[in-house]
């Protein structure tokens, strides 16, 4: 039952990813392809009002759910973001998803990215494995 508050959180997330057409193929690829500002003006919307949520919260002093202080984790630059983000980036435009509409597409019944689900599971995985041995 503790765990409920994260599905009704994934529910409504999966529902306004579905509203804004942002699992939409054709929006990514518009996007990819600079031919529309839908997707774009997700992002440019989301990123300010995440900050300024933040901003907020710690002002208040709110705390998480479970009761811990919200802090901002300083953060080195390494050089396999700049890898990480190409691979992420080229994923993304292949299959026309992140991984956050992939649970969404999965709910909405496209079956055909389960595939892609699978993938980004076994990519994860791998990657969770081999990080102890990787030069970070």
């Amino acid at each position: 039952m503790k765990n409920i508050r994260f599905l009704i959180i994934g529910v409504v997330f999966g529902l306004a990813l579905t509203k804004g057409e942002a699992i939409s193929w054709y929006r990514i690829a518009e996007m990819f392809r600079f031919e529309s500002f839908h997707m774009f003006g997700i992002f440019m919307t989301a990123v300010p009002v995440g900050a300024l949520s933040l901003i907020v919260l710690r002002s208040f002093k709110v705390k998480t759910i479970d009761g811990e202080v919200i802090e901002k984790p300083e953060k080195k630059y390494q050089h396999g973001v700049i890898f990480g983000g190409l691979i992420f980036g080229f994923g993304w435009a292949l299959v026309g998803a992140c991984p956050g509409p992939l649970y969404a597409l999965l709910g909405g019944g496209c079956t055909v990215i389960a595939a892609a689900f699978v993938a980004a599971l076994a990519g994860t995985w791998t990657y969770g494995y081999l990080q102890p041995r990787l030069p970070h």
